[in-house]
C-alpha cells in the first residue's frame, strides 16, 4: 500500500525534562527520546549528505571529476583518494556519527532498565512490546553508524556504553573492525527477536525486524569480505586481506536474507522506476522494495533529489527551486545496460537553466533516480535548496535478494538454496524480471541470461554486474568492490577508459569503436504532441530533447538512452548515415559531438580525464603517467601487479589531538 510520508514521528520537541525513570515508564516519552536518534541520523554530516555524496567514492559507476593538478588546500578530495586528516568533512562526520551513537547508547541503557520490562506481569503487554521494539530500533541505528564508519575508516573507537558510565575514560579505545562488526551482528541478532515485522508497523521509516535481519546480512558480507589492513608501519599503505573465518559470515548472510524472504512481507511488485519516483512524491510504500528509508523531513533535512537528478537553476520565482545534481555517474556506465533494461531510464543527459535545456556533454551523467523536479505538486519551499525531505532507501528488498544469491552461490553454487527454497539463480531472476518486466526480450534477458551461468565463477560475475545496474547512485558500488577485492583493478581500468577515449587510443576499451560519438537532437515542449513524450519523462512540464534514431545503427533511444553502434555495419557506415540527417530547413537537427575530451591547447586529454583519481593514478600536465612506477595498461596481467588502493579515510586530526596520542593514523597518512 502507499501512504503519504509525513515523518511526524521526527517531531522531537525539546529534550525531555523528566527523569530517566519517568521517561522509560511512559511509552510516549520514550518514543520522543527515540525520535531524537532518528533526527540525528538525518544530519547532513552523515546520511543527509556525507555518506551518500561527500564519501561516495569513485568507481566504474559513480564518478566525480577533478581537474586539480595538485592536492587542494582543503585536503578534502576524498573521491580522488587524495585527502588528509585535517579535512573538515572528516571531523564533521566523525563527530556526528559518535553523537548519534551516544544518543543510541543512552537510550538503550535507559530503556533496558525500564520498569515496564522489569515487571513481567505488567497488565499492558503492548507497552512491554513497544519498549522492546524501540530498543531494537535504537540498536539498528547504532549499528548503521558504527558499520558505515568501519567501512570508511577501518578500525575505530567502539563501545556500547554511554559516556556517563565511564567518565574517567572518555577516550574510547580503537577496536579492530572485525571485532566491531561481529559485536554488531550479535547485538542485532539478539535485538531482532523482539522486534516487529513491517506488516505490524506499516512504515518503511521505522526500523523493523526485516531491516534488522537485512542489516545483519549486509554487515556479515563485509565482515567476511576484503578490506585494507594496516601494519605497525604508519607510513605503509597496507594490504587487502579477508579474515580466515569469512565463510562463517557468508552463512550468516545466507541465514538472515533467507529469513527476510521467508517473512513474505516485501516484494518487487511495483515497477522499478516508480519506487524512486514515489519517494520524490513523498509516498512511503510498505510491503514493496524499500525495507528501511532514511526518514527526512520536507524543508528541514535531506539532500536527496537536490544532489541527485538533473541540474536546474532559475534566478527568479520558480516552481521547484534550484537543483545541484552533483551525484554523477560515469558517462560509460549507461552503455553497459541492455537496451530494454528500464534502469537505463534513470541516467540523465541534460539539465535546465531558466527552463532552457542544455546537454551534458561531459565525462559524467546525472543520476535521475531522484529529483525535486519529479514531484508534480512541487510541495517543497522553492526558496530552499536542501532539506528536500525525500527519503533515501538505505535497504531494499532487491539488495536482500542479491545478497542472498551471492551468499548461496559462494557456499553452494548457483543452484543452491536456503530453507526458503529459492535458489541463488531464482533470486537473481526476481531482480532482473522487474527490470525487464515489459521488455520484448524478457525471456532472453532473464531466464536465458541467468541459466547460462553454470559455474560459481560465472554466476558471481552476474552478481557483480547486477549490483552495478540495480544500485547506481546509491553508494554501494565502491563498497562492494572493496569487499570483493576488485576496487584497485576497477579504478585502474576506469582511468584508462577515460584516458583512452580522450587521447584517441582504442586499446584500453573494447567498445571504443562502438560508442556513438556524434548525435543529432531537437528540443521538444510538452505541447508538441511528440511521440517521444509517450516514454514518460518524469517531468512532463519542462522542455526536453529528442535524438535522431536509427535502429539499424543501434540508435534505439527514447528520451535519453541509446546503445552501442551496431558493429555489423561499422563506424564508417554509421557516420555516413548521419550525413543524411537534415541540419537546415524546417526539419533541422542540431549536432553534438560526444566524447570530445581532448585539451586542444595542449594536445592531451582534458584534466578531468587525467586527474579524477589522482591519489591513485593520474597523468600530469606533461602527460606523464604518475606516480612513478605505476604500470601502463598493456594487458590484463597488469591487473595482478597493481599497487594497493588507499580508500580508507584517516582519523580526523582533531580527534587525534583530543586523544592525547592514543589515536594514530596509519595507511601512509
Amino acid at each position: 500500500m502507499g501512504v503519504t510520508s509525513c515523518n511526524d514521528y521526527l517531531d522531537v520537541d525539546s529534550p525531555s525534562k523528566y527523569t530517566e525513570d519517568f521517561i522509560f515508564s511512559d511509552v510516549e516519552e520514550a518514543n520522543i527520546l527515540l525520535n531524537g536518534i532518528y533526527q540525528s541520523v538525518c544530519s547532513d554530516n552523515t546520511y543527509g549528505n556525507a555518506f551518500i555524496n561527500t564519501f561516495l567514492l569513485n568507481s566504474d559507476v559513480e564518478w566525480t571529476t577533478s581537474s586539480n593538478e595538485v592536492q587542494v588546500a582543503s585536503h578534502n578530495e576524498f573521491k580522488a583518494f587524495d585527502c588528509e586528516a585535517d579535512a573538515s568533512a572528516l571531523e564533521n562526520t566523525w563527530a556526528q556519527v559518535y553523537t548519534t551513537i551516544e544518543r543510541a547508547n543512552d537510550f538503550i541503557t535507559g530503556a533496558e532498565k525500564s520498569p515496564i520490562l522489569g515487571n513481567m506481569s505488567t497488565p499492558n503487554k503492548s507497552n512491554r512490546e513497544s519498549i522492546l521494539q524501540m530498543i531494537g530500533e535504537a540498536k539498528c541505528l547504532r549499528a548503521m553508524n558504527y558499520f558505515d564508519l568501519t567501512i570508511l575508516m577501518g578500525d575505530i573507537p567502539f563501545s556500547f556504553e554511554r559516556s556517563m558510565d565511564h567518565p574517567n575514560n572518555l577516550v574510547l579505545p580503537i577496536v579492530d573492525r572485525d571485532v566491531i562488526q561481529t559485536n554488531l551482528i550479535n547485538d542485532l541478532i539478539d535485538a531482532s527477536k523482539s522486534m516487529k515485522l513491517s506488516s505490524e508497523i506499516s512504515s518503511v521509516e521505522r526500523c523493523t525486524k526485516e531491516f534488522a535481519w537485512a542489516l545483519i546480512a549486509r554487515i556479515a558480507l563485509f565482515r567476511g569480505g576484503y578490506s585494507l589492513r594496516h601494519t605497525d608501519d604508519q607510513a605503509y599503505i597496507g594490504d587487502m586481506k579477508r579474515p580466515n573465518d569469512w565463510q562463517d559470515y557468508y552463512r550468516i548472510a545466507k541465514e538472515y536474507t533467507d529469513s527476510v524472504i521467508q517473512a513474505g512481507t516485501h516484494s518487487l511488485a511495483k515497477d522499478w522506476y516508480d519506487v524512486f519516483i514515489d519517494e520524490c512524491k513523498y509516498i512511503a510504500s510498505t510491503g514493496d522494495d524499500p525495507i528501511f528509508e532514511i526518514p527526512f523531513t520536507m524543508n528541514t533535512s535531506g539532500r536527496v533529489g537536490y544532489i541527485h537528478g538533473p541540474g536546474y537553476s532559475k534566478t527568479v520565482y520558480d516552481t521547484w527551486g534550484n537543483c545541484n545534481g552533483g551525484v554523477r555517474l560515469s558517462a560509460f556506465h549507461r552503455f553497459t545496460y541492455d537496451t530494454q533494461d528500464v534502469r537505463r531510464q534513470a541516467i540523465g543527459l541534460w539539465s535546465w537553466t531558466e527552463d532552457i535545456p542544455g546537454l551534458l556533454n561531459t565525462q559524467t551523467n546525472y543520476c535521475n533516480k531522484w529529483s525535486k523536479l519529479w514531484d508534480p505538486n512541487h510541495r517543497m519551499d522553492y526558496n530552499l535548496q536542501n532539506g528536500t525531505g525525500i527519503n533515501f532507501p538505505y535497504m531494499r528488498y532487491a539488495d536482500v535478494l542479491l545478497m542472498y544469491a551471492e551468499a548461496v552461490n559462494e557456499l553452494e553454487g548457483p543452484n543452491g538454496a536456503g530453507t526458503c527454497g529459492m535458489t541463488a539463480k531464482q533470486a537473481l531472476k526476481n531482480v532482473r524480471e522487474r527490470a525487464f518486466r515489459n521488455a520484448a526480450n524478457k525471456a532472453a534477458m532473464v531466464e536465458d541470461y541467468v541459466e547460462a551461468a553454470t559455474s560459481k565463477e560465472d554466476f558471481f560475475t552476474l552478481i557483480t554486474d547486477e549490483r552495478k545496474w540495480e544500485f547506481a547512485g546509491e553508494g554501494l558500488r565502491w563498497k562492494d568492490l572493496v569487499r570483493w577485492n576488485l576496487y584497485a583493478k576497477t579504478i585502474y581500468k576506469t582511468f584508462w577508459q577515460f584516458y583512452g577515449m580522450a587521447s584517441g587510443d582504442n586499446s584500453y576499451d573494447p567498445h571504443y569503436n562502438e560508442y556513438p560519438k556524434l548525435a543529432y537532437y531537437k528540443r521538444i515542449n510538452s505541447g508538441d504532441n511528440d511521440p517521444q513524450w509517450d516514454y514518460t519523462f518524469p517531468n512532463q512540464t519542462l522542455p526536453q530533447f529528442k535524438f535522431w534514431t536509427n535502429d539499424e545503427y543501434g540508435f534505439d533511444n527514447k528520451w535519453m538512452n541509446w546503445n552501442y553502434i551496431n558493429v555489423n555495419f561499422g563506424y564508417d557506415a554509421y557516420e555516413a548515415a548521419l550525413k543524411a540527417v537534415p541540419t537546415t530547413g524546417a526539419d533541422a537537427w542540431s549536432r553534438v559531438d560526444w566524447f570530445n575530451w581532448e585539451d586542444s591547447s595542449l594536445g592531451i586529454p582534458v584534466a578531468a580525464c587525467r586527474l579524477s583519481v589522482r591519489g591513485y593514478i593520474y597523468a600530469d600536465a606533461s602527460d606523464q603517467l604518475q606516480p612513478v612506477g605505476m604500470p601502463t595498461y598493456s594487458s590484463e596481467e597488469v591487473l595482478n601487479e597493481l599497487p594497493t588502493l588507499r580508500y580508507i579515510m584517516p582519523i580526523p586530526q582533531d580527534a587525534i589531538t583530543r586523544s592525547d596520542g592514543t589515536y594514530k593514523n596509519y595507511y601512509g597518512y
